[in-house]
């Protein structure tokens, strides 16, 4: 079984999607298209602009999930997956690719998902941290124990967990985590506590972003971040969708349960393959590999 797999902010890149414009019709009009939904030139920033543009809030979330849509829809009857899932924001890549949402949809609530985190960010300083070598369960209970909020935010695969939270805690969680032995505790050069309860703001702000949508049964069932349970029913990815932003990323419990469903080959839709290094490190019996244009 086939299961395709979208990548989160980060993943971006100069250049990114030029080839899939400068090859196939339907990425001309589909990049035409967002240029006017979100009311700037975000093809020729991600065509032509700097790395420090690509970092800008509102280009990096709609750029990842432009690149990781156009390139699923110019793939044709070659995207055929009986699964998917996405890191984060590449959950709204997924559900665009599979039909839940229309491009058009999907495009706007990650506008909206950009900006709204943008906002909750100013509001309080924080920031995130990769804690390297740990077993889970230590890290998640420094956290507890550590006063202000810092939380587990991204599962991303064994000895890969990154923490969330106001900046005091972080640092103190780090210093604490380093002491147990952690290889690495690198607090990571982000505006924000994404994943956790400092963006609450910004959850209940693009809930109502969601609720103004309409979303169709998917085509193949979605493992969602917030369960890492698969599922095809509408009312279960909106809740989850809208939870996502101050819930913990499951990416490895995920990519563990799609395989224990059957999964037997993981293609990454989109920019970088960070996503391919971490299925290696979740099992590395599974082959993973990059989705690629036909003909190009």
């Amino acid at each position: 079984m086939k299961a395709y797999v979208f990548p989160g902010q980060g993943a971006q890149f100069t250049g990114m999607g030029k080839d899939l414009y400068d090859h196939f019709e339907v990425a001309r009009d589909l990049f035409h298209q967002a240029n006017e939904i979100l009311g700037f030139d975000i093809s020729k920033i991600m065509f032509e602009g700097t790395a420090d543009e690509l970092k800008e809030t509102k280009v990096t979330q709609p750029a990842v999930f432009l690149h990781s849509v156009i390139l699923a829809k110019v793939m044709g009857e070659d995207f055929a997956p009986d699964m998917v899932a996405g890191h984060s924001l590449g959950e709204l890549s997924a559900l665009t690719a599979i039909g839940a949402l229309s491009f058009e949809d999907g495009l706007r609530i990650v506008s909206e998902r950009a900006l709204a985190m943008q906002d909750a960010c100013e509001m309080q300083a924080s920031t995130m941290a990769a804690i390297l070598g740990l077993q889970d369960d230590v890290i998640e209970k420094v956290c507890s124990d550590t006063s202000g909020v810092v939380v587990a935010a991204n599962y991303n695969c064994p000895g890969q967990l990154v923490i969330s939270g106001e900046i005091p805690a972080v640092e103190a969680a780090c210093a604490t985590l380093k002491d147990k032995g952690a290889k690495r505790a690198l607090v990571l050069p982000v505006g924000g506590a994404f994943h956790s309860p400092l963006m609450e703001p910004a959850r209940e702000r693009l809930a109502k972003a969601i609720d103004a949508t309409e979303f169709e049964k998917p085509l193949c069932p979605i493992y969602q971040n917030v369960t890492n349970l698969a599922t095809t029913a509408t009312d279960d990815i909106v809740t989850n969708l809208i939870y996502q932003l101050t819930a913990p990323v499951k990416w490895t419990q995920s990519i563990q349960e799609m395989i224990k469903d059957g999964a037997t080959e993981f293609i990454e839709v989109g920019p970088g393959k960070a996503l391919q290094g971490m299925i290696g490190k979740i099992d590395r019996s599974v082959p993973v590999s990059q989705a690629e244009a036909p003909g190009i």
